[in-house]
């Protein structure tokens, strides 16, 4: 037993390096191998769900989606992959020639800087379709906190770690304080990054947006919220930061402090939309642990049902959640139903799909016993095929609508009350 404790550990390793020393011996063509044969996991638990193509086929405006990342430092361009996959799967073959760049600031906080909000524009051949893409980049907030740990990362201290733990460490050294800064009196401006993203998002088209400068989003568009659907994807601590920002908004416009003198006329149109939010690598019921309840919770029907009383007080129409997990991620969790009810803003009438999908490949290990990176596990969402055409297209009863890798290795699970 101790020797197969042993093996598992070392070729957990390996695949954490890159399994760079084995050459092509017999361990890469055995692994090799069971990649060839892909039976990774996918199973949707839930509602039917249209997916960005949804968005705008019954609507004529244009799809804006915010991308909000989780952990880790992160550099302006780092979902770059993400979107050209997910632009191919939607067939968007016409793009700016270039991005907008926008360094973000508040009015709330004026000499802080916020952050970077990225935006790309894609079309559709005939142009008849318009995708915006907003890249929000927080992780600059935390960034000087963190420099209290970078003499761990010196020559001084790593040299006397095994390689593979010094990499680990430096990995954790980047992850592991975000969601503890978060806690402290960051939240605030990471919220209020978010915030500013989605006023963005808010305030118009492509050729109203300001690039390479230091702005303060003023206003919202009325005719925009009417006309266009909006969209978030997220990772890990993403999620969290999404969900709050959302909470923040509501409050906000419910005490009239967007920054908008027509803020009910604001609030008029957000409460006929619906914004879906895919989360990857979810974590939301880990980043609960000590936190408040939400101002509003328990009461979904209340708001969020047209015979409710206070259905005129809801933020959203509504809000779905589409939560991606794989099971080998040790840092991402599915969402049960009781937890929407008592851990979230009943205001944003939140249901959830759960998605169980491997993105990490699950290795036998000649028979020791199964194994996959818990590293690939928590960072392939956003390159892994079946989650781009899930986020593209949906899942649903009508097969056409369905991207073919879904139909092909995706098992729908509806789920009804």
């Amino acid at each position: 037993m101790k020797n197969n404790t042993l093996i598992i550990i070392t070729l957990a390793s390996l695949f954490i390096s890159g399994c760079s020393s084995f050459g092509k011996g017999i361990t890469e063509a055995f692994l090799e191998k069971q990649e060839a044969e892909d039976t990774r996991v996918c199973e949707v638990w839930g509602e039917a769900f249209s997916g960005l193509q949804g968005q705008t086929i019954q609507h004529n405006g244009k799809v804006k989606v915010l991308m909000v990342h989780g952990v880790g430092d992160h550099k302006p361009g780092y979902s770059t992959e993400f979107y050209e996959k997910l632009a191919k799967e939607l067939d968007l073959s016409v793009t700016s020639k270039t991005h907008k760049d926008i360094q973000l600031s508040s009015a709330e906080f004026p000499e802080k800087a916020l952050g970077n909000l990225r935006i790309k524009r894609y079309l559709n051949k005939a142009k008849s379709k318009e995708f915006l893409f907003y890249e929000l980049t927080w992780s600059d907030i935390t960034a000087k906190e963190k420099e209290v740990l970078a003499y761990d990362n010196s020559g001084e201290y790593s040299f006397r770690r095994a390689k593979v733990n010094d990499l680990m460490k430096r990995f954790s050294n980047d992850t592991g304080p975000d969601p503890i800064i978060y806690l402290g009196e960051s939240r605030e401006n990471i919220l209020a990054s978010f915030v500013e993203s989605f006023c963005w998002m808010t305030a118009g088209n492509w050729a109203d947006l300001p690039t390479d400068t230091k702005a303060v989003c003023k206003a919202s568009d009325i005719s925009s919220i009417n006309n266009d659907q909006y969209a978030f994807v997220s990772h890990s601590l993403g999620s969290r930061i999404t969900i709050d920002g959302m909470q923040r908004i509501t409050e906000d416009l419910g005490k009239g402090k967007v920054g908008h003198t027509e803020h009910e006329k604001v609030k008029n149109a957000l409460r006929n939309k619906t914004i879906p939010i895919y989360m990857m690598s979810n974590q939301l019921p880990m980043l609960q642990l000590g936190r408040k309840l939400p101002e509003v919770s328990g009461q979904h029907s209340e708001y969020c049902t047209e015979q409710g009383a206070k259905f005129a007080e809801r933020m959203f129409t509504k809000t779905p959640i589409i939560a991606f997990s794989d099971p080998n991620d040790l840092l991402s969790y599915a969402i049960p139903p009781r937890f929407v009810d008592k851990y979230l803003d009943s205001r944003l009438c939140i249901d959830v799909t759960n998605i169980n999908i491997n993105v990490a490949y699950v290795y036998d290990i000649f028979g020791v016993g199964k194994v996959a990176n818990p590293m690939d596990a928590h960072i392939g969402y956003d390159t892994d095929d079946r989650v781009v055409a899930l986020i593209a297209k949906g899942i649903g009863p009508d097969k056409k609508s369905n991207a073919d890798i879904v139909n092909k290795r995706c098992r729908w699970i509806e789920t009804i009350d």
